[in-house]
């Protein structure tokens, strides 16, 4: 599907909404996160912060990840969330391209 047709299937306006939404979403999650492993009651799962960054949210969670000092001393984070976003950066700029 070219970039055209998805445009008009989806307006370029929805598509900037949804990546606002889902980047303050993966900030809050991290917010939340570090908030209750200070309390040290329940946490969101790991993989819920990976899904936030993997469905578009990685410059929210990266943010809130230095941000709030939460989870930069585990590899998998600090490595994981940039590599998913400039993954997905450079998948886009490919469909653009074509």
């Amino acid at each position: 599907m070219s970039i055209e047709t998805f445009l008009q299937i989806i307006p370029l306006k929805y598509v900037l909404i949804y990546f606002a939404i889902i980047n303050v979403i993966g900030f809050f999650a991290m917010l939340i996160d570090k908030q209750k492993a200070k309390r040290g009651s329940w946490r969101i799962p790991e993989k819920t912060l990976f899904m936030f960054t993997f469905l578009g949210g990685g410059i929210g969670t990266i943010a809130g990840m230095y941000l709030f000092r939460h989870k930069t001393k585990k590899l998998r984070f600090t490595i994981g969330f940039p590599v998913i976003l400039i993954t997905e950066i450079a998948l886009i700029i490919y469909w653009i391209m074509q």
